[in-house]
């Protein structure tokens, strides 16, 4: 299987076997891994890369797990599966009610972490399934396959780039502030990061071959934002 085309789980664990160890399997149960040890990095790697399911330790050395989980339930909607020591109940009801999806207690089998994950993942995937894609003037945009074509060539976005296009093909036309794509793919502690969003556009016309001066599919609006040709 292509590297892009498997689902990314982010691992976050201060301890580098457990790491090891999860990457190993992941990876031969056909996902693609990111690593965090720490709580501030974890955030951080869910807000740059957009992974599709967090599996989170709770004792980590800079942040409390409870606490990252907060954090990322403030902007982001990606499942949270929680790997932990911890096995009392009020912690697991704590977890479950500050945003995690689901709860594991090591030691683990991996057969029953992938199967809760792949649960995890199912749930994320069905809305994105129902949607068909987009297709006119050469762009063709396959909604639930991911995938993207210009005048038939195929062309590879990252995930931000290809939430983007979906985004802009969804509302053909109409114009889609600045805030709201930060909002819509970064979160909503990133409205103002207009940076992200110009440096991103910048990438996503090079891949289809839109020259900003004389744009065939995405137009800037000044100080505004950004649509899709009608």
């Amino acid at each position: 299987m292509d590297t892009a085309e498997r689902q990314t789980i982010l691992v976050v664990d201060d301890e580098a076997q457990i790491r090891k160890f999860l990457r190993i399997s992941l990876y031969a149960h056909g996902y693609a891994v990111i690593e965090a040890a720490r709580g501030e990095d974890a955030i951080r790697k869910l807000a740059e890369e957009s992974p599709d399911l967090v599996v989170l330790d709770l004792g980590l050395p800079d942040i409390d797990g409870q606490e990252v989980i907060r954090r990322m339930r403030e902007w982001s909607s990606a499942p949270i599966l929680v790997l932990s020591v911890r096995a009392d109940e009020a912690g697991k009801v704590l977890a479950l009610d500050g945003g995690a999806n689901d709860y594991v207690t090591k030691p683990f089998g991996i057969a029953e972490l992938v199967a809760r994950a792949r649960a995890l993942l199912r749930g994320r995937e069905a809305p994105a399934a129902a949607e068909a894609g987009y297709g006119r003037g050469g762009l063709e945009v396959d909604y639930a396959a991911r995938r993207v074509s210009v005048d038939g060539g195929e062309v590879r976005l990252t995930r931000k780039e290809f939430d983007l296009l979906r985004l802009l093909t969804r509302d053909v036309g109409k114009v889609l502030t600045h805030e709201a794509l930060l909002r819509a793919v970064w979160g909503d502690a990133f409205a103002d990061q207009t940076h992200y969003l110009r440096v991103h556009i910048g990438h996503l016309r090079q891949k289809l071959g839109d020259d900003p001066n004389a744009p065939r599919f995405i137009h800037t609006e000044p100080g505004v934002g950004y649509r899709l040709s009608e």
